[in-house]
């Protein structure tokens, strides 16, 4: 399964080039996908692709340690990861972002994970 549809792609291309075209005034988008580690806790709500390298994305990051944080990860690393029998990292297909980032962030160092 690929990480990232090609219209999620689109969307998290757009909102990296406006929030890197528009440093003074960067908006808080809404997690476009949620990707997670099906034999652990880890989990990512991902906004944002690197315009300059498409393969950087931005967004909250959880490695399910109890520190939930922004920050970015290389989409090839998430695809290369397998684990136990062969499982992979996967896309969450049923998951709708109803808040923002930060909303999801301050929610998540609260908790001490993401709640998505």
């Amino acid at each position: 399964m690929q990480l990232l549809t090609s219209e999620q792609r689109d969307q998290m291309r757009a909102n990296g080039r406006f929030n890197a075209e528009h440093p003074e005034q960067t908006r808080d988008f809404r997690p476009v996908v949620k990707l997670f580690c099906p034999w652990g806790g880890a989990t990512w709500l991902l906004t944002e692709l690197d315009p300059e390298d498409p393969d950087i994305a931005f967004g909250l990051c959880d490695l399910g340690l109890g520190f939930p944080e922004l920050g970015t990860v290389s989409l090839a690393e998430l695809e290369s990861i397998t684990g136990p029998g062969g499982l992979r990292i996967e896309r969450d297909l049923y998951f709708t972002a109803d808040k923002t980032l930060s909303a999801y962030a301050d929610e998540a160092r609260r908790a001490e994970r993401i709640i998505a």
